[in-house]
């Protein structure tokens, strides 16, 4: 079994290429719940619903966000009313997220709720957030604190931040079977993800950190960073508030005490000696993930460097 760390973009597309490369079936996902909100009435969960909407080949990947094709009407509705609309629902993924907190305010869990919703749009991969418990990212500025979906999209990372936290961690557990996958993985992978606000995030969830430490499995993980620069998003905006430089080698020495292996792109070949002084093995190819071709080439190598590691 292959268990994989996911956060958004960069992860769907990983996971889009890993399910060619082996069964859908003999993957499990751990997907971030960080970015969660409750909006417009509804309980949105971004990370797990892109994952879910890529793999299901509904994703409409040149919005980012959403599914191919959808409608806007409620949200022009919610405009015309005078409604300020920072944060885009189309009316078909709308109805996913009411459907979705409709369930969940009857009492079914958010692992059963992310596993139906999987299920409608023929989702092979086992799919498990993080944690069923509630828990969402805030980020620190000079003006105050920010719930992450406001720093990340409203404000566009343009307030400077001064720290991340994850409000509730404190109570959250990691949801029935995270750690058990862990535990029993023939391979762990971390997707190419921001490490702050994705990867980091289920990190802070008690009991995974010890678990990827712990388990018998290789654990490979996948920059997110290219030549120093993010290939998606602003994690360039949240890993110096860690101590982290904006680079693989930053990237890796955030994971550095559970990481085995860690796949780089040609661009940073020059920071393999300085990744694999902190002990992780080093693997050099391009991880842009421009076609499906692409990422299927990027997750066999990410593969093929665990079962070396594991052999």
């Amino acid at each position: 079994m292959i268990v994989v760390l996911a956060g958004g973009v960069g992860a769907a597309r990983f996971l889009r290429g890993a399910v060619r490369v082996v069964p859908p079936e003999e993957i499990t996902v751990i997907g971030n719940t960080g970015d969660d909100i409750d909006i417009y009435g509804v309980h949105v969960s971004p990370d797990l619903d892109i994952v879910t909407y890529m793999l299901g080949g509904v994703f409409d990947e040149q919005r980012g966000f959403g599914l191919i094709g959808d409608s806007h009407v409620a949200m022009d509705q919610l405009a015309a009313l005078s409604e300020e609309i920072w944060f885009a629902l189309g009316d078909r993924d709308l109805e996913v997220c009411r459907v979705r907190t409709a369930w969940l305010t009857a009492g079914v869990t958010p692992s059963e709720s992310a596993a139906r919703i999987a299920a409608r749009f023929d989702v092979r991969v086992r799919l498990l957030p993080m944690t069923d418990d509630r828990v969402h990212t805030v980020i620190e500025t000079d003006d105050g604190p920010l719930h992450f979906q406001e720093y990340w999209v409203k404000h566009r990372a343009a307030v400077a931040a001064t720290a991340v936290r994850l409000h509730g961690v404190e109570d959250a557990r990691p949801a029935p079977g995270v750690l058990d996958a862990i535990a029993d993985a023939d391979v762990v992978l971390l997707a190419p993800s921001n490490p702050v606000v994705s990867i980091g995030t289920i990190l802070q969830i008690t009991g995974i950190r010890d678990a990827l430490r712990a388990t018998r499995a290789p654990v490979v993980a996948v920059s997110p960073i290219v030549g120093g620069r993010v290939v998606r998003g602003m994690a360039d905006k949240l890993l110096p508030v860690t101590g982290a430089e904006v680079s693989a080698r930053g990237v890796a020495g955030l994971y550095a005490d559970f990481l085995d292996g860690f796949v780089i792109d040609e661009a940073d070949e020059h920071l393999a000696h300085a990744i694999e002084e902190l002990g992780i093995t080093v693997e050099v190819t391009q991880t842009m993930m421009h076609t499906p071709e692409d990422a299927a080439a990027l997750a066999k190598r990410t593969i093929d460097l665990a079962e070396r590691l594991r052999a």
